[in-house]
């Protein structure tokens, strides 16, 4: 009860000072505008991006070639700086909340689950996530360590996201999508910047950056970031044990020569630690055990980028990057080593054709330490990856209508040959509209886990049924799992329709096979680890078929000149069955992935150099997963005294005390639920 008297008080406080501050920015705005025209020279902090200019933002995820956002045939969304910053997200993954089409959930403190367009899970696979073109996709469980993918959130420039198939350019894996994390250039972040903050869950950030001219052609900047987070809670409300707190450097040189060349050499190193509930399952009784369990992350990368122009109409890009990584938990130990090189080629033939051609190896080796939980055999492995691709864009009618064909073609050492074409169609009638359509299909090669891996997962105890052994279940790893292969087909539609209103919507229809199963398979007498028991195997295998479709729409609209208001709607329906029914009950139409979400973000600048932003999102139940429907609402307060001077004070999930997000079944985490937070942040620029 003293509880819900607490929420009530919360909401009632914060409704009445939003509704102040905009009952106050009504009468001051005319004496605000009179002021700015008293002084038309001094630019306005408040000053944002037209309409026009947001979709013209150039981006390069869709054709990795540089071209309007409004002219890119694929449903792309674009993140920009000042969204991630007035949004009040203080990592990456609470940033791509604001995208629709994604599906971004919170499993404790230090772990999401995210992907597009579906099939989410902490180890979602069918999303390829890039920071500054260095591919952050593990090959040890095809999906994204989202702990570790960090930088200093007012160095991003901006975060590109695709939703649908990108491998006809980025390969294997891109098959529901694309996040492309961009940082700013070396040029654009001189200067100090010095960044601190407190809250209820977040104990303490800090960030500092410096930047510095080396010369007219010669830009450097250095960064360090520290935070610690509190623990998230248990369905009670009690401390879920899983605090998390890292550490992170990094440095970046950009040079411009004086032939046109372009030269970028950046690196970063990171080390941390959290802690998670885990239960695992045992021989003797009671056959489970729950301990709270420490993790350690350390990891670095280091990425050399030469860019040439040959001629007006070639160009040239070769990229090199070397990671290095390690995690360390009494379940798993994994130092992984990745090599990438990269080139691609761009040229322009005539008035029609803009082709883009490249070539790629990539190395990886890992180094793993078992346990009785999980276990690789062999517990070192090497993998090589070769490719290339190339697509042409054809103008059929200048400036009208264009068609885009390409294909990339893979070759790995688990499956082999993988070919993955593209067509895309893009008709754009007025300057203000475009309709586009799309055919790809897109394959997800198998990972470490689903060849080699044994994840003891239950045990039951004694039976007549299991000749008075206790009888383990484990998930197995299968010598020969295929590629799991997807058909996909997308239209769209973007318009500008005044200069205040813009939309943007996508339809798809993904068809997929060969998808994971699970398969039981005979039961075998083990004699280690002692005492004697029963295995029972769970073989990975390709039998399981999906069909996925849905909706996804966005709007910006400005009312005013200091008020936006960006609202997005996504439908989802998933539909799986095997190979041996097609009967709708043999799939969860829900499942893991909500059917419905509803994101609704209102930004003011008032007077004052004052910003009350608001932030309500709805998500539909994870019937799968036992999740709840929920609704929430961010606040956050910012005002800036002075140009150099920022301060905000941010509101998280205000609506619940603690709310679960996401609870995933094979992996044997306790679930945990996500708590209210409230923290404040300065940033100061010099």
């Amino acid at each position: 009860m003293g509880n819900r008297q607490t929420h009530t008080e919360t909401l009632s406080a914060l409704l009445r000072l939003c509704i102040g501050l905009i009952c106050y920015s009504a009468n001051a705005f005319q004496a605000f505008a009179a002021d700015t025209e008293r002084r038309p020279d001094e630019p306005s902090d408040l000053t944002e991006l037209s309409l026009e200019e947001l979709l013209n933002v150039e981006v390069t995820s869709v054709t990795k070639q540089a071209q309007p956002l409004s002219q890119t045939a694929a449903a792309i969304f674009v993140l920009t700086k000042e969204d991630i910053r007035r949004s009040g997200a203080t990592s990456i993954p609470e940033a791509l909340r604001m995208v629709p089409g994604l599906q971004v959930a919170r499993l404790d403190s230090s772990k999401w689950a995210i992907s597009a367009r579906g099939f989410n899970g902490r180890l979602a696979n069918k999303l390829l996530v890039l920071i500054d073109g260095r591919t952050v996709y593990t090959p040890l469980f095809s999906g994204v360590y989202w702990d570790v993918q960090d930088t200093l959130m007012e160095d991003i420039d901006r975060i590109e996201v695709i939703r649908g198939p990108g491998a006809a350019l980025w390969g294997a894996n891109a098959v529901n999508g694309v996040i492309n994390v961009i940082t700013k250039k070396a040029k654009d972040t001189q200067g100090g910047l010095v960044v601190g903050g407190a809250g209820t869950e977040e104990r303490g950030f800090t960030g500092i950056r410096y930047g510095s001219k080396l010369s007219d052609s010669t830009h450097i900047r250095a960064y360090g970031k520290f935070f610690a987070r509190d623990d998230q809670a248990t369905a009670t409300g009690d401390p879920a044990t899983d605090p998390w707190h890292q550490a992170r450097g990094g440095m970046r040189v950009d040079h411009s020569a004086a032939n046109s060349d372009l030269l970028t050499l950046q690196g970063d190193f990171y080390q941390g630690e959290y802690r998670e509930r885990v239960t695992a399952p045992t021989l003797t009784t009671p056959f489970s055990s729950t301990s709270d369990l420490k993790g350690q992350i350390t990891g670095g990368n280091l990425l050399g980028r030469w860019t040439h122009e040959i001629s007006s109409t070639s160009g040239f890009t070769l990229q090199l990057y070397y990671d290095r990584s390690e995690r360390a938990t009494p379940q798993l130990a994994e130092k992984r080593d990745i090599a990438d090189v990269d080139y691609q080629h761009h040229l322009t033939l005539g008035t029609q054709h803009h082709i883009v051609w490249g070539l790629g190896y990539r190395f990886t080796n890992d180094q793993l330490t078992n346990s009785q939980t999980i276990q690789f055999s062999p517990f070192s492995r090497v993998l090589n990856l070769w490719s290339g691709f190339v697509q042409d864009e054809i103008t059929i009618v200048p400036k009208t209508v264009a068609l885009t064909l390409g294909s990339k073609i893979e070759h790995n050492d688990l499956t082999g040959l993988v070919v993955q074409p593209n067509g895309r169609l893009r008709w754009t009638p007025t300057d203000h509209q475009t309709v586009w359509a799309s055919v790809s299909r897109a394959v997800r090669t198998p990972s470490r886990a689903e060849d080699d891996v044994r994840i003891n997962q239950t045990t039951a105890p004694p039976s007549g049924s299991t000749g008075g052994l206790p009888a383990q279940a484990a998930l197995i790893g299968t010598r020969g799992y295929g590629n799991e292969k997807t058909l996909a087909y997308e239209l769209g539609y973007r318009n500008q329709l005044t200069s205040r209103l813009s939309s943007d919507v996508a339809a798809f229809y993904n068809n997929y096979k060969d998808l994971r199963t699970l398969e039981r398979g005979t039961a075998t007498v083990e004699t280690t680890p002692s005492p004697l028991h029963l295995l029972v195997p769970f073989n990975a295998s390709n039998k399981l078929r999906a069909e996925t479709y849905g909706v996804e729409a966005a709007l910006e609209w400005r009312p005013l000149d200091w008020w936006r208001i960006q609202p997005s709607y996504t439908y989802l329906y998933v539909h799986l069955y095997t190979d041996q029914t097609t009967d709708p009950t043999a799939g969860d139409t829900k499942g893991q992935n909500p059917a419905h979400q509803v994101s609704m973000r209102s930004l003011m600048s008032l007077p004052h150099n004052i910003e009350l932003d608001l932030w309500a999102r709805y998500v539909d139940r994870l019937a799968a997963a036992q999740v709840p429907s929920y609704l929430t609402l961010d606040l956050r307060l910012g005002w800036r005294p002075t140009k150099q001077l920022e301060l905000s004070l941010v509101g998280q999930n205000l609506l619940d005390n603690h709310r679960p997000e996401f609870r995933e079944p094979i992996v044997s985490s306790t679930p945990t639920e996500i708590q209210r937070s409230v923290y404040g942040k300065a940033t100061w620029r010099f």
